[in-house]
């Protein structure tokens, strides 16, 4: 199949990095339009979620994989500007979001095919950007990897966040029972209006102590756990017998001392992992299954993609300053003309 696309610019609109460090490092430059490869698709961005992950990237602490653009960004919704060869089921001008290898803070953006999908009925398209970084991201960790059941009890950490966020609205479709920890009083508020049926003030509250609490004694049968660091034992602890951990991120370190006693005696199970190293071909079968599994939630109103606030992509850094601010609940999100 040949290339199908419309007129593309010479060049585009993208923010680089001038180095490591604070929102003052991030640039809007000129940079030669991509073209699809074999099975890629481009998309001419309308907006882009921005993630922890590109603050990771700013700071110098996350790598860009050799095959990945330097170009922030790793979720876009926008249309189809043109389909690489050997592109079935995806035409151009088609209105999609998509999970992308970088470059996403930029007028357009690759994609693998296999990671583009339709924009749910009933959203915005500014909400569809926030949406498929959280939605593969929980579907994988929480859903699939951890296989959180109805009927049981979920402990999420970071529930204000954008996953967090995702999470507890997935795990309420679920038919779960929902605990969340958040850093202060607005933010437990907030979980609780999403579906939350307990939210712990970490700066106020011990977590073991009151998810045991909560649940007679028994414990949480699965962690969602965005800190790592000294939160690796605590969750342990948090845990039910037969339980399942699952660490998606180290904001509060990569290393810890812990007593992996209670993994023998109470048959724990700790899952790690990050999406993006994921080959392509089981980025495209997570994406048909949240097609499947989750659009049918976002169109049916159980789960809703919360915009805290929007910024043009010139304003790139105030957007990562409030992400570096904490301040925010919910998605941050980058708009483009």
């Amino acid at each position: 199949m040949s290339e199908a696309k419309e007129d593309l610019p010479k060049t585009i609109r993208a923010v680089t990095l001038t180095g490591a460090g604070g929102p003052e490092v991030l640039r809007l430059s000129e940079l030669p339009c991509p073209r699809p490869g074999p099975g890629q698709v481009l998309i001419a961005v309308r907006a882009a979620g921005v993630n922890r992950p590109d603050i990771a990237q700013r700071e110098g602490r996350y790598p860009v994989p050799p095959d990945a653009s330097p170009v922030p960004g790793l979720e876009v919704v926008g249309h189809i500007a043109a389909l690489g060869d050997g592109v079935d089921g995806l035409a151009v001008g088609q209105q999609v979001c998509a999970l992308v290898h970088g470059g996403g803070y930029a007028s357009h953006a690759l994609a693998d095919a296999g990671t583009v999908m339709p924009v749910p009925d009933g959203i915005s398209l500014e909400q569809a950007a926030a949406l498929p970084e959280v939605a593969l991201t929980v579907e994988f960790n929480m859903m699939q990897r951890a296989a959180l059941r109805g009927g049981e009890t979920v402990l999420i950490h970071g529930g204000s966040s954008g996953i967090g966020s995702h999470a507890i609205e997935r795990a309420k479709a679920q038919g779960a029972t929902v605990i969340v920890t958040a850093g202060n009083a607005a933010k437990c508020a907030y979980c609780r209006d999403l579906g939350a049926d307990l939210a712990i003030n970490y700066h106020e509250q011990d977590f073991v102590a009151e998810t045991l609490s909560f649940t007679s004694g028994r414990g949480a049968d699965v962690v969602l756990d965005m800190v790592g660091g000294d939160y690796v034992s605590r969750n342990l602890q948090a845990l039910a017998a037969d339980g399942r951990y699952a660490l998606i991120s180290l904001q509060g370190g990569r290393h810890i001392a812990a007593d992996l006693e209670p993994l023998l005696r109470r048959r724990l199970s700790l899952i790690g992992s990050t999406l993006r190293p994921l080959p392509p071909a089981r980025k495209a079968a997570l994406a048909a299954d949240v097609i499947q599994q989750v659009w049918p939630l976002v169109a049916g109103g159980q789960i809703r993609p919360r915009i805290f606030q929007s910024f043009p992509l010139e304003q790139v850094a105030q957007a990562h300053a409030l992400m570096d601010s904490g301040q925010h609940m919910g998605k941050i999100v980058l708009t483009l003309d």
